[in-house]
């Protein structure tokens, strides 16, 4: 049988010719391990790509935003933001517009909106209410003391509706006694011609 003639062959093989043998063996399955590992597909290396950076030039620009409160005799008051460079007509357009009740006169609608304060739109005086009302609440002083007057005394003034009237007190609790009647600027919603229609009507 070819099994046993291999296997006696192989018996009869020297020590010498037995390594070599074992080399030769070796020698053709390293090879073919060789020839196996290159015959495989190559691995490819696959990196995520970082996301290019934008150029300064090409970044988004993003424009400061103004927080104003729009309050007064608007359709809708409440708190707005608007974009740098929008004016006093932009802010009282978002709060819906003037009522039927707004002194749009007392504003200056080209002023620049400034973050962080409040546009009061004022109400106009009441139709045919006479001069002599703001005296009469003071029980018979001729002038309205900006500095101890009521809501209802102030109220009572040409121009000056409930939310001025409140505006006045908020300023006086805050920075202290009016010294002059043309202080009454430095209140919110408060400009020259609602100032003219009141000067000769209060004090201090």
């Amino acid at each position: 049988m070819s099994g046993e003639s291999l296997r006696d062959r192989v018996s009869s093989l020297s020590r010498a010719e037995l390594a070599g043998l074992g080399l030769l063996i070796a020698a053709v399955v390293s090879g073919a391990a060789l020839w196996y590992l290159r015959s495989l597909p190559a691995t490819v290396d696959v990196r995520a790509l970082e996301p290019a950076t934008a150029p300064a030039s090409q970044s988004p620009s993003v424009e400061p935003s103004l927080i104003v409160h729009v309050a007064g005799e608007v359709r809708r008051p409440g708190v707005y933001e608007f974009a740098e460079g929008e004016r006093v007509i932009d802010a009282i357009e978002a709060a819906g517009g003037p009522t039927g009740k707004a002194a749009l006169d007392g504003l200056n609608l080209a002023a620049p909106l400034t973050d962080g304060t409040q546009v009061v739109v004022p109400s106009s005086a009441p139709v045919g209410a006479p001069s002599s009302t703001a005296p009469a609440a003071t029980g018979g002083s001729e002038l309205v003391n900006l500095n101890t007057a009521t809501a209802d005394q102030l109220e009572a003034l040409p121009g000056i509706g409930e939310v001025l009237a409140q505006a006045i007190i908020d300023y006086r609790t805050e920075s202290g006694p009016f010294t002059s009647v043309d202080q009454l600027e430095d209140v919110s919603g408060i400009g020259p011609a609602i100032l003219e229609n009141v000067r000769d009507l209060v004090t201090v």
